[in-house]
């Protein structure tokens, strides 16, 4: 099943897209729904009454747009690891993003103004929206507590980054997240997301290309390792990293200017589309 979050009348509306059309659920939230418990597939089984809007007509926003908590992994592919010259560690590198770097799919990611270059990167990944919470939750147990996936661009001002050996600050410029544009249910897709091929395209061009089976630490092992010490919660999302092929890595280096295109594709779960803009111009 795949959950989309748009905005009507002025607030957020919840709705299930079903080919061309999107059927409308209600305004509760998906934050909300996956802190009550609630089965989203039950939730969201058919009934006849319920309006259809048309899908292309819509003003999507994240499928979540204040999640408890955002836990994003860096250098969980060792080809991206190698390109941007750390050793590979043997543990996840954790770090967070806050809300409002969060955009929606075919909203503008924003060059900030900040940058004295054209230092806004791309990096496709996939996101784990998780349905139950918990401590100490066993690797076995992990998938169990999924909700669903997305997939979420982690937009990285690369100079702010690179300023300290601490990485919050280049991620978290606002509107540089992208995220969406569905949230597809676990059962729809692999366990663990496993097997599936990601990409990310910019004006068109591949580059980015990798099979989620390629992650060192898979979902199971991401959820079971931060639960040691994080108390996860319905609703948190994972994003759990990206392969090679970022543009601050390349020579010469292929960043994001005004008016390019990013697309990150992920096998079966969708296409995250978002068109740059410069933060003056917004």
């Amino acid at each position: 099943m795949r959950l989309v979050s748009f905005k009507r009348n002025g607030k957020a509306t919840l709705g299930v897209r079903e080919g061309e059309e999107v059927r409308i659920l209600g305004d509760e939230t998906l934050e909300s729904l996956l802190a009550r418990g609630v089965d989203l597939v039950e939730y969201a089984s058919p009934r006849a009454a319920q309006e259809r809007l048309a899908a292309d007509e819509l003003k999507l926003l994240p499928p979540l747009q204040r999640p408890p908590k955002i836990i994003c992994v860096g250098l969980n592919f060792s080809d991206h690891t190698a390109e941007s010259k750390y050793e590979q560690p043997d543990y996840p590198t954790l770090f967070l993003r806050v809300t409002t770097s969060l955009v929606a799919h075919e909203q503008p990611m924003i060059r900030p103004r900040v940058t004295d270059s054209e230092g806004l990167d791309f990096e496709g990944e996939i996101a784990v929206v998780l349905g139950k919470g918990g401590r100490h939750i066993s690797k076995a147990e992990a998938l169990s507590h999924v909700a669903g996936y997305s997939v979420f661009n982690d937009g990285s001002v690369r100079e702010y980054q690179f300023k300290t050996p601490q990485w919050t600050v280049g991620k978290n410029f606002d509107a540089t997240g992208a995220f969406g544009p569905d949230l597809v249910t676990a059962d729809e897709l692999p366990p663990g997301a496993k097997g599936l091929r990601l990409e990310t395209r910019l004006n068109g061009q591949v580059v980015q290309s990798a099979s989620t089976d390629e992650m060192i630490f898979d979902v199971a092992s991401l959820i079971s390792i931060i639960s040691e010490a994080i108390t996860l919660e319905p609703g948190d999302v994972i994003v759990s990293g990206t392969p090679s092929g970022i543009g601050w890595a390349r020579n010469p280096r292929l960043l994001m200017k005004a008016g390019d295109v990013c697309e990150v594709s992920v096998e079966k779960i969708g296409t995250l589309r978002n068109v740059i803009a410069d933060e003056d111009a917004v």
